[in-house]
């Protein structure tokens, strides 16, 4: 066992404190990995705050963690001490249902995924995510960070990245596909970018024009307000896939008014309340409301792989570990661009 400092939520709602925890022993295909830098996701104000239902405290958040390696077990191959690397919102599953062996590891039945953090690991043990000084994780739920990415910009893109290539690259987004964008937030710059990359006509749908210029920067071809009642009507069954990137109720009934025929409209968003919808608005035009969650290991270094390519990392601010719990209000506040990643040297 390894002492290391953490910050961690002590008990639902409640700020988080700087503490100390325990990492397991380096096993045979484990990995020790000394965290550089932790992405700040909505999902852990979330679960810090049991928004999403009842959680394991003291919890230490963090699912978007980019470090170097310091230590490998006897039967680890893939890795040696000194590579860069990421591990995302996993940290294990059975490995051996269908989909973990088809590498859709996220959507495991045979007892479901291990959780970065707020899981509980096969020994009975809570797990404890990022915003920690190390981590110990098996091999096989870590990637690999190409060196064409800082390792502060890669953080976020374990999470944020994935959440976003997985759906875009589902739906088969690409040139002459036109692909919208709800939300222009942490996850929303993310889908900015990667579709662009991808080399679809990029549409960004935001409550308001003020983050136009960024989104019209970052790649996007188009910039509408939600709030202005005509961009529905001028829009009106304009996109192959809509990407919803809100974590708020939203009107599914207007936005899939925006789809083609046969059209997708991916929920990426994990509002805390349900959300009603009228069928018909799925029936008229034979559309989807489909819902997609992370990725994969296999596609997650995929995902990694395409954006050292392109040249695509997260836009970021960079905080102390002190300004934790400040951060967590701004997030709440959507003030952040775009996404707040935590040196961990200061913890």
């Amino acid at each position: 066992m390894t002492t290391v400092a953490a910050y961690a939520v002590p008990a639902a709602k409640a700020p988080l404190e700087r503490t100390t925890i325990e990492r397991r022993a380096v096993g045979e295909h484990d990995v020790l990995i000394d965290i550089k830098f932790a992405g700040i996701c909505h999902s852990d104000i979330h679960q810090a705050q049991e928004g999403w239902g009842e959680a394991i405290f003291p919890m230490v958040p963090g699912h978007e963690i980019a470090g170097v390696v310091s230590e490998v077990g006897p039967g680890v191959t893939r890795y040696r001490v000194g590579d860069r690397v990421g591990v995302g919102c996993m940290v294990d599953s059975c490995r051996e249902c269908e989909n973990c062996e088809a590498g859709r590891e996220q959507y495991c039945t045979g007892g479901g995924m291990v959780g970065t953090y707020n899981a509980l690991d096969r020994n009975g043990e809570p797990t404890y995510g990022g915003y920690a000084e190390k981590i110990v994780v098996d091999a096989g739920y870590v990637v690999r960070i190409p060196d064409g990415i800082p390792l502060d910009a890669a953080a976020p893109l374990l999470c944020a990245g994935i959440t976003l290539y997985s759906p875009l690259r589902r739906w088969g987004t690409g040139p002459g596909k036109k692909v919208a964008i709800l939300g222009m937030g942490g996850l929303g710059h993310m889908g900015v970018k990667i579709a662009h990359a991808l080399g679809a006509e990029v549409t960004v749908l935001s409550q308001s024009l003020r983050k136009k210029d960024d989104g019209l920067k970052l790649g996007a071809d188009h910039y509408y307000a939600t709030s202005d009642p005509k961009t529905f009507e001028e829009l009106r069954g304009t996109f192959d896939l809509i990407v919803s990137t809100v974590s708020a109720p939203l009107d599914f009934n207007a936005y899939l008014s925006l789809l083609k025929t046969e059209g997708a409209l991916a929920n990426v968003g994990a509002p805390e309340a349900p959300v009603s919808l009228n069928l018909f608005s799925l029936l008229g035009g034979g559309k989807i409301l489909a819902g997609s969650m992370i990725g994969g290991i296999a596609e997650t270094q995929e995902m990694l792989d395409f954006c050292a390519a392109h040249g695509i990392g997260a836009e970021i601010e960079l905080i102390a570990a002190s300004e934790i719990n400040e951060a967590y209000d701004r997030v709440q506040n959507s003030d952040v661009r775009y996404r707040f990643v935590i040196d961990t040297a200061t913890i």
